[in-house]
């Protein structure tokens, strides 16, 4: 048998829970994203991608360019590239969330971070 590109999901441990990449493609990445009760992700934004996010279990409070909406099971969000924006959960159970990431480039250094909680 022919060697083969790995296909297997991407998992990464961070401060505020997990991420792991289910799919990925050259204009398009899916992750499945956990973060556990009281965490947020660093609010930041993006130049070169828009995300759409998609609670499915737990309660979310995103931030939209400093305007708040809560996210319940379900629910969806839009986030247009270059928007400053982050998650927390503000429930008592790990807040699960799909996030698709579409754009031409999904590299760790589009992101700018404009105040993380764990000092990156």
């Amino acid at each position: 048998m022919a060697e083969s590109e790995d296909k297997s999901p991407k998992f990464d441990r961070r401060p505020w829970g997990t991420f792991t990449v289910l799919d990925e493609a050259p204009t398009y990445k899916v992750k499945r994203i956990e973060v556990l009760p009281g965490k947020r992700l660093s609010y930041q934004r993006h130049a070169h991608r828009s995300e759409h996010w998609m609670a499915v279990s737990g309660k979310a409070r995103v931030t939209l360019d400093g305007r708040e909406i809560l996210l319940s099971e379900g629910e969806t969000v839009d986030i247009p590239a270059g928007v400053a924006h982050r998650i927390e959960n503000v429930g008592d159970l790990t807040l699960v969330f799909i996030e698709i990431q579409r754009g031409a480039y999904f590299g760790e250094d589009d992101i700018v971070r404009l105040q993380d909680d764990f000092g990156r």
